[in-house]
């Protein structure tokens, strides 16, 4: 059976994540920890790279979210976001994955979404996810820029964090990375705008079924 066509779940879908933020490197919300500056400022996105949610395929689509975190990040209904969809995406496509995303579908992602108190805003915007060579780059309109590379150990492979508290990819180890750029337009959202140099990025792989 193909993936991403199967007829016993709700949705079933894998590719990659980016994630900058503006802690320092490391960042400390991934083991339960407060934000370095008390607040955090991130922007995640999740590029499909193949699967379905029901029945409708969303292969090549990214969905992204553009946050303030005002405490810890696991406090629920505590962040401010804004919701970015691809604007390749059809009426259909966007249909389902804004009902995957806001948790309607049940598994990890709606304990990712539990901890979103208010939606500034969901828009459609050109998405550019990119990996190459290790490094990531991502772009959302006018909006949001960044580029990042992971940490590479001594063994020559990349630094990775994993069994922690809290992941955006749930079950997969993720890529400890550092920005080279970040930089997010939050005027007309009500959040925080940023430029930095330096800071903190995460990179990984999920898979995401219910």
């Amino acid at each position: 059976m193909q993936f991403g066509r199967r007829c016993d779940v709700a949705y079933e879908i894998e590719g990659r994540l980016l994630e900058v933020c503006t802690c320092s490197v490391l960042c400390p919300c991934w083991v339960g920890e407060d934000p370095d500056n008390k607040t955090c400022d991130t922007v995640i996105a999740w590029g499909i790279e193949k699967g379905s949610i029901e029945g409708v395929s969303v292969d090549g689509l990214t969905m992204a979210v553009s946050a303030h975190i005002p405490k810890n990040i696991l406090i629920p209904k505590s962040w401010k976001a804004v919701v970015f969809v691809d604007e390749r995406a059809t009426e259909e496509q966007e249909g389902v994955l804004l009902k995957l995303f806001t948790g309607q579908l049940g598994g990890a992602i709606a304990d990712l979404a539990g901890l979103i108190g208010e939606v500034v805003a969901v828009e459609r915007a050109p998405i550019a996810f990119t990996v190459e060579g290790g490094k990531g780059r991502l772009t959302i309109g006018t909006r949001v820029e960044a580029e990042m590379a992971p940490f590479i150990g001594a063994t020559g492979n990349p630094t990775t964090l994993a069994e922690t508290v809290f992941s955006t990819i749930p079950g997969s180890p993720v890529y400890a990375s550092k920005a080279s750029r970040y930089a997010r337009d939050g005027s007309g959202h009500g959040i925080p705008s940023v430029d930095l140099e330096g800071h903190n990025a995460l990179q990984g792989h999920f898979r995401f079924a219910a």
